[in-house]
């Protein structure tokens, strides 16, 4: 029978369905208990997608609108399983994982992110990865140290 008269599409077609999954990165999964927590949720809302694409009855937008939450899916069931929940720092004294630090660079401006994990790094609203150029130049340093990244020099003027 042809393809033509059939609701299924061809094989060609379902894998094109398909997305590759998202990459995993290499470093250890470490989050701090409310990125754990953002991730737990991202999960679920991947399941639930899942569910409602599921009952989708046309089997060629069914798999079309799996694709997306079915590759979030594998992504974030990997993440929360691999996750690995830091204490929050117990002292201010040096930049730590989970530490808020504020900097001044050369030119003046004063900058303040939060050090998490690499799935709840968002700089745009105050964090960054542990795993950054800028993160790894911290950690460790004390109020007053001063961090070199290029040419540019970063005083450390907060630790919270």
């Amino acid at each position: 029978m042809s393809v033509a008269f059939v609701k299924e599409e061809s094989a060609e077609t379902a894998a094109e369905t398909q997305l590759p999954d998202r990459v995993i990165s290499p470093h250890p999964n470490l989050v701090t208990q409310s990125g754990l927590q953002a991730l737990e949720q991202k999960l679920q809302e991947a399941r639930t997608a899942h569910d409602a694409a599921s009952l989708i009855n046309d089997v060629n937008e069914r798999r079309r609108q799996m694709a997306g939450p079915a590759r979030d899916l594998r992504y974030f069931a990997e993440r929360v399983h691999t996750a690995q929940v830091m204490p929050d720092p117990t002292s201010s004294e040096t930049v730590a994982f989970g530490s808020t630090v504020s900097f001044r660079r050369d030119d003046g401006r004063a900058q303040t992110y939060r050090i998490v994990g690499e799935d709840e790094a968002d700089p745009t609203t105050g964090s960054i990865s542990y795993v950054s150029p800028v993160a790894k130049l911290l950690l460790g340093k004390r109020l007053g140290d001063v961090a070199l990244l290029g040419e540019q020099e970063l005083e450390i003027t907060r630790i919270a």
